[in-house]
Order: structure tokens, then sequence, then C-alpha cells
């Protein structure tokens, strides 16, 4: 699903939302989410997941067209860990709810 889709979703959910207020609520959550994870912290969706980052030490990589090895840096990379509920939804253990 792309940012427009859900916004779509959203605002076919709640007729009483303006479009563009859906549009700029989406895009806050995603600018908040993705401002936390530029600090180091950790954001959880109670239900849904976990989002975190995750340090990666420097290594030595391969280019694969060439076969070279390459220094590869130390990174820090975005990390979801999904809840148990979505586990479950996904998995169809528990039925979805309709009405959210």
């Amino acid at each position: 699903m792309t940012r427009s889709e859900l916004v779509a979703e959203i605002a076919a959910a709640n007729p009483h939302l303006l479009l563009r207020d859906v549009e700029l609520i989406v895009h806050t959550i995603f600018d908040e989410l993705t401002s936390a994870l530029a600090r180091g912290d950790r954001v959880e969706l109670r239900g849904f997941g976990a989002f975190t980052v995750k340090k990666r030490d420097a290594r030595a990589g391969r280019n694969p067209r060439t076969g070279e090895t390459v220094a590869v840096e130390e990174k820090v990379v975005p990390f979801f860990k999904a809840g148990k509920e979505l586990r479950e939804r996904v998995n169809g253990t528990i039925p979805q709810d309709d009405d959210a």
C-alpha cells in the first residue's frame, strides 16, 4: 500500500474528514516517526509493532559485479518488529475487526 492509497482508505472510512486533513495527519505521523528514529528513539504502536534503529558495524563487503572487496562503513538502519496482534492477524489466527 502506498501513502496515497493509505490516505484514500482513511478518507473513505472517515467521510467527516476532508481529504487535505487526512493527508496532513498521515504526513505528520510519518514525519514524527522519522524524526524520532533519527534521534535514536524507539517508536511503539501497541498492537502494531515497534520501530527502532540498529547499528551495523563496519565490515568488508564485496562488489557483486566485479568480486572486488569493498569497505562498508558503519551505519544505523531502521528496524521494525511486528507486534503480537499484527502477527496474529497476518497469520489469520484472529478475525479482523472491520469497524477499525
